[in-house]
């Protein structure tokens, strides 16, 4: 069995602030194959965007890698060199961020930013770059691309901003590309055309891409494998179809019930995750996710689960999996996670039990 292409190995990311360290990444370990699409999905916080930036060694002051291994292609990218990590980033793996409008330099044209990427790392002459500019603008399905390689960032829409980013991901061809929430603040129908054009780009050039969001849709579409993190830690990691059909820790349960699914008969109403994440600067003891979880037992309190094999391929970290849940446990977990309007519609005389009128 071939090697993965990236293999992160008990990363511990921390920020050293006056109030404490905030452990951000928290023994972190997953791995992406040479090809495919790995989701890592979790709530704003969970240390998605931290683990991203610690791969490129990019992680703001005052955090650091304290501990940990991330191996690409058997280097490890922790002990690289100034020099070493230069050519790393940006050839190796790159990396889309949340936010094109703040990413783009708003005082220089799309194209010469662009060429920069590429000529940055020598792979290409300036007079090549400019040719191939072009070329991936039109990729990206970028209409009139040679015109528009003279336009100011401003001048782009909210999607077409995030198609240029695409595009000097895909610059220097990278064997990485790493997408940072890439349909944030976009309209569904933008957000539409983004996913397609990923799945083509995939497709095509054989990118391996590493997907952050919470958005449970866009890995549904995108993605071969999902990761789940909470409070910088991965609580489970499978199979897309797996983790979707058959999640076994509270939170992957909780995680799919607070969306809607256009994949099923809406029985049930949505429901909402009660509480808020904990704080990583005094984490509760045991299992991070006991105070939120409506399944929580004595053990989950005071003992921390390890990340486990609950299936071929799939992991969890839990002392409670969810194929271990009464049925009445469960119908009591929904019941108690609805807000209080939908609990005052449901006692309501004439009340319509239906699943037309879901509230979050």
């Amino acid at each position: 069995m071939a090697a993965p292409l990236l293999e992160i190995e008990d990363l511990h990311t921390q920020f050293f602030t006056s109030r404490g360290v905030v452990r951000a990444v928290d023994g972190v370990s997953l791995h992406v194959d040479a090809g495919e699409t790995l989701g890592v999905v979790g709530e704003s916080g969970c240390g998605k965007t931290i683990t991203a930036l610690s791969i490129l060694r990019l992680v703001p002051d005052p955090g650091r890698i304290t501990s940990g291994r991330i191996m690409f292609r058997g280097q490890d990218v922790t002990k690289m060199d100034d020099t070493e990590i230069r050519a790393f980033r940006g050839n190796d793996v790159a990396m889309i961020f949340q936010d094109p409008m703040t990413s783009l330099n708003p005082v220089t044209k799309i194209g010469p930013q662009i060429e920069e990427a590429m000529t940055a790392h020598d792979r290409f002459t300036r007079e090549q770059a400019r040719t191939r500019v072009i070329e991936l603008l039109t990729r990206v399905r970028v209409p009139s691309a040679e015109k528009r390689v003279h336009d100011y960032p401003h001048q782009f829409s909210g999607g077409m901003r995030q198609r240029a980013m695409i595009a000097m991901g895909l610059s220097n061809e990278p064997s990485l590309l790493i997408a940072d929430e890439p349909t944030t603040a976009l309209d569904v129908t933008v957000q539409a055309q983004i996913i397609q054009l990923m799945k083509q780009l995939n497709r095509e050039l054989g990118t391996a891409m590493m997907l952050i969001t919470h958005n449970m849709a866009l890995v549904a579409s995108l993605c071969q494998r999902v990761v789940v993190m909470y409070a910088g830690r991965v609580v489970e990691e499978g199979p897309v179809e797996r983790i979707f059909k058959s999640p076994q820790h509270p939170y992957t349960w909780s995680l799919l019930r607070s969306v809607p699914r256009v994949d099923e008969a809406r029985k049930d109403r949505l429901v909402s995750i009660k509480g808020l994440p904990p704080d990583l600067l005094n984490p509760p003891p045991g299992c991070k996710f006991h105070p939120r979880c409506p399944f929580v037992v004595d053990r989950c309190k005071v003992e921390e689960p390890p990340l486990a094999e609950v299936d071929v391929n799939q992991l969890a970290r839990c002392w409670v999996l969810m194929r271990t849940v009464t049925d009445s446990a469960v119908i009591a977990a929904k019941a108690s996670a609805l807000s209080v309007d939908a609990v005052q519609k449901l006692k309501a005389p004439g009340a319509d039990h239906g699943g037309d009128a879901g509230v979050v």
